[in-house]
């Protein structure tokens, strides 16, 4: 077997950030810069602040989102959703899981690299913070390598208290995710009797996320992730990815000052690995696709900026498929890439129809358990019933009940009016008095009319039962 084929099988059935005897091999990433590496700075300071703040912004007295499991009671844009609304939270989430699936398909791990927060995090705070104080990756290493000194202890304390001063600050924001801002800021100033339980949940959520961070980096994408170890199975060779062009490449070769490499057989790859260097996963991106790569595009700009000192046309490394690379094919939107899009469409006019359709209210009516319809005086028969009433809005109701036009029937409310406050969940009983005329065979299908504040909020089916006459 050549040693080429040998290799590959190697590096398919082994990940790179560990060696041979299982030992974690450690990644210095070398420091990155170019066009890509500026707009993903843009953009993670962006996600950054919009993932801090979104909290604390409130749309008409609610957060921007809220993910209160333990409340069970979700925000999305100032919208509240209770558990009755569980449907249209779990299609939202799995729109959300098939417009990622999308993507991955058509443009690769682009989500990884650009949105995730686990990669902005790590690249943009917490890897630049590392570049302040100790250096570049030559330096990181070296630094690690020599004997414990006093500018070694004071960059690592340094380092690693700012870690967790971080972690502190992303604990306490996705606490506030689940319990509210307020909810945060009643635990951070009462005293720490009042709210022991919180407390804890901040320091472990703290040092998780330290821990995340400070040591395991890259390994929460190669090997904890599941949309990560799900690549290999959604990529096809169509998928737009971060790519080598293998064809314009090879065969490598060093760059000599007035060579003509294609006459001496050499490809554009000056073979200089400042795109292994720069890789934040520790891969070299000329092997292929990989299941470590985030498309982070480092390499793309790292090739690019060589290329561009030696003369070479840009795109060494860029953005393409497989099938674009080999045989020099345009981007095609295949079978597979529509039959996502038409799933996509479809799931968001479901979505949208969801949304559409949801009302501020809610309303059941059932008949009293273990009741029966009692017979009163002049021909009138009258049956009781449990009312239901959840409130999502934020504002306050004064209910009222009444039949729908046209039949001969009251009701009463055991309480009115009834008071509905913001967010309420409320019961109360009420009696449906109605003439034996009405009824066809013992029984009447008729409507409640639900009124808030004089206005109608909503109409609710129920059945009226009687003697067989």
């Amino acid at each position: 077997m050549k040693e080429e084929e040998l290799y590959e099988d190697e590096f398919r059935d082994s990940i790179s950030t560990v060696d041979k005897s299982g030992k974690r091999i450690w990644v210095y990433p070398k420091k990155p810069k170019g066009f890509f590496h500026k707009w993903r700075v843009i953009l993670s300071i962006f996600l950054i602040a919009l993932l801090f703040a979104a909290p604390h912004i409130k749309i008409g007295g609610q957060p921007l989102v809220l993910l209160g499991i333990l409340e069970r009671k979700f925000v999305l844009f100032g919208q509240v959703f209770w558990p009755q609304d569980l449907y249209i939270f779990a299609f939202t989430m799995i729109l959300m899981v098939v417009f990622i699936i999308l993507f991955t398909v058509v443009f690769g791990r682009v989500f990884c690299g650009w949105i995730c927060p686990q990669t902005i995090f790590m690249e943009f705070v917490f890897r630049k913070i590392e570049y302040w104080i100790e250096g570049d990756w030559t330096h990181q290493k070296k630094l690690n390598k020599q004997p414990w000194n006093a500018n070694k202890i004071f960059k690592k304390v340094a380092k690693h208290s700012l870690f967790l001063l971080i972690s502190f600050l992303i604990g306490n924001t996705f606490l506030a995710y689940i319990i509210g801002a307020d909810g945060l800021w009643e635990i951070q100033t009462d005293p720490l009797s009042a709210h022991l339980g919180g407390f804890i949940a901040m320091i472990v959520f703290s040092l998780v996320f330290y821990g995340v961070f400070a040591f395991l980096r890259e390994q929460v994408c190669t090997t904890i992730c599941p949309y990560g170890r799900l690549q290999g199975v959604l990529l096809d060779s169509d998928s737009i990815i971060v790519a080598y062009d293998h064809v314009r490449g090879e065969t490598r070769g060093r760059f000599k000052k007035s060579e003509n490499r294609a006459e001496s057989g050499k490809g554009d790859c000056i073979d200089c690995k400042q795109c292994v260097h720069v890789c934040p996963t520790g891969i070299d991106i000329r092997n292929g696709t990989q299941l470590e790569c985030v498309n982070c595009t480092a390499c793309i700009d790292a090739c690019d900026d060589i290329m561009e000192a030696v003369n070479l046309p840009k795109g060494l490394i860029r953005y393409a498929s497989e099938s674009n690379i080999e045989g020099g094919k345009k981007f095609v939107f295949t079978k597979r890439m529509k039959s996502y899009s038409a799933l996509l469409i479809l799931l968001m006019l479901i979505w949208g129809l969801l949304i559409g359709t949801r009302t501020n209210f809610q309303a059941d009516i059932l008949k009293k358990r273990g009741s029966n319809y009692q017979q009163l005086e002049g021909g009138m028969i009258s049956n009781i019933y449990e009312l239901h009433l959840i409130n999502k809005s934020n504002d306050s109701y004064e209910i009222e009940l009444k039949l729908e036009e046209g039949l001969n029937g009251e009701i009463k409310l055991t309480k009115s009016p009834l008071h509905l406050g913001p967010e309420e969940h409320t019961k109360n009983n009420f009696i449906i008095r109605m003439n034996t005329k009405e009824l066809e065979r013992g029984q009447k299908k008729l409507k409640v009319i639900v009124l808030g504040d004089g206005e109608e909020l909503l109409k609710v089916r129920t059945s009226f039962v009687g003697p067989l006459l």
